[in-house]
């Protein structure tokens, strides 16, 4: 599908939604927005071999890796993610404010609820800002219809939310102040269940958000052209879907993007996979299709498993970390995963939640090295976001 929709602006300024900045060399989008991607930016570095601190019980660093989680030993309570008017609670979008602009300061923790007061699957309609430290309490930035069934949101860089709504099947723009920029309901959506801002320019634009579609295995490209027009390309098709049976829906998910190395990483959890295209602007409409064999189309070169099989268990959630690794998180049994995307292995493995299964639902990750990295991740099982840290 393509379609061209918005206005024209004066590009140095404020497009619709989105404010461009120009990609900073050196530095890295890190962290996932729940079932799509926030940004927080940080320097690359790599772990220092000195670090060999043992791995507590519980935590994997499964031996001759540079695994960072099997290293962190605390998981601390941030606050409740359930809103404070309407009761909404399931917390599945989850991002990191990379600046302070209107209601949110850089850091602050963003989240969506899923489901309502009343536990019912696919009726929240909120969004919630915590501050990142223990016993923060959740403040709403919105509630709208145009939101229900919020499971992921990528935030760019001035703060302005872009959300994917299952049950509204839209993709709702959110000012950093809580007003409804665009709910971008003008466009043939099949289920938005993954979100990712990427500000690297390509053929169809200077900036781009990518959506993935619940029932039909989609990802589409959201083009942010010059004159601040978006338009809609479908560059990948055919990744394994499950329609919510038996219980959790799995199909494309966790997006996380890494500006520098020009890498989208997908989550294909009804399949237990970890998938890189590589320069995700650049790929035509159509250009990618998933097969049980790998890929066909005339971009299929720029896409690669990168991991495939246990210890991932229908997982949805991602986040990048500084050196480079991905974390994953499994619904089944709420173990975080953590895949070394250079050697292709699992290199970490920790149980984040011990009680019921499918608690984890969106993952961000911050920090510039092991001192500092942390973790944040929803668990379900407590209507609450937690850290996982040193």
């Amino acid at each position: 599908m393509h379609y061209v929709v918005g206005r024209p602006c004066n590009p140095t300024k404020t497009m619709k939604g989105l404010t461009l900045y120009q990609p900073v060399r050196g530095l890295r989008l890190a962290g996932a927005l729940g079932l799509g991607i926030c940004i927080a930016l940080s320097p690359v570095l790599t772990v220092a071999a000195t670090l060999r601190a043992p791995a507590p019980l519980g935590m994997q660093r499964l031996p001759g890796n540079n695994s960072v989680i099997g290293q962190l030993r605390h998981i601390v309570k941030i606050g409740s993610t359930v809103d404070p008017l309407n009761g909404d609670q399931n917390p599945y979008g989850l991002g990191i404010a990379p600046s302070t602009n209107g209601m949110i300061t850089a850091g602050d923790l963003v989240v969506c609820n899923f489901n309502d007061s009343n536990n019912i699957q696919g009726l929240g309609t909120t969004i919630e800002v915590l501050h990142p430290q223990p016993g923060s309490s959740p403040a709403r930035l919105i509630a709208d219809p145009t939101l229900t069934g919020c499971d992921a949101l990528a935030i760019a860089p001035n703060d302005t939310i872009w959300a994917a709504a299952l049950d509204a099947d839209d993709n709702p723009i959110v000012s950093s102040s809580g007003s409804l920029i665009d709910p971008l309901n003008n466009v043939a959506w099949n289920g938005p269940w993954a979100q990712a801002f990427s500000p690297t320019a390509g053929p169809r634009g200077v900036a781009a958000f990518y959506e993935s579609n619940a029932y039909d295995g989609t990802i589409v490209r959201i083009n942010i052209t010059k004159n601040g027009r978006y338009t809609f390309d479908t560059i990948a098709t055919g990744f394994s879907v499950n329609h919510g049976v038996p219980g959790t829906i799995l199909a494309p998910s966790g997006f996380t993007y890494d500006a520098q190395k020009d890498i989208l990483y997908i989550v294909d959890g009804n399949v237990n996979a970890l998938v890189a295209i590589a320069s995700p602007g650049t790929i035509p409409r159509h250009g990618i299709v998933r097969t049980r064999m790998g890929f066909t189309g005339p971009a299929a070169k720029m896409a690669k498993v990168i991991f495939q099989g246990q210890p991932l268990n229908a997982p949805i959630s991602a986040a990048e970390l500084f050196n480079g690794n991905i974390v994953i998180g499994n619904t089944t049994n709420n173990h975080l995963i953590e895949i070394d995307p250079a050697s292709g292995k699992a290199v970490g493995n920790v149980n984040l939640d011990k009680k019921t299964s499918g608690a984890l639902f969106g993952i961000a990750a911050t920090g510039t090295s092991m001192s500092n990295v942390a973790i944040f991740f929803n668990d379900d099982n407590e209507n609450a976001v937690k850290v996982l840290q040193p």
